[in-house]
């Protein structure tokens, strides 16, 4: 799995940068557009899952807006004991 992430500023990236090795990550700074390997990966992998979500969307295998809202309405019951 992979993930490409694009840093706002500066301290946004040196506090990424920090969690990334206090957890002991593997990462790779500075992908540049040189890179194309790692962003057609990348691409690749994102509209691999863009295209398994649309599949199952059209499926019928989603919940609408109203579902949701019902279904956390009933998890904030369930966690305050009513």
């Amino acid at each position: 799995m992979g993930i490409l992430v694009n840093p706002h500023n500066e301290q946004e990236e040196k506090t990424l940068i920090a969690f990334l090795n206090s957890m002991k990550y593997d990462y790779k700074p500075d992908i540049g557009a040189e890179d194309n390997e790692v962003m057609e990966a990348f691409l690749d992998q994102y509209n691999k899952e863009i295209d398994e979500a649309e599949a199952e969307i059209e499926s019928g295998n989603y919940l609408d807006q109203d579902e949701v809202e019902k279904l956390f309405a009933e998890r904030r019951k369930k966690l305050n004991g009513d």
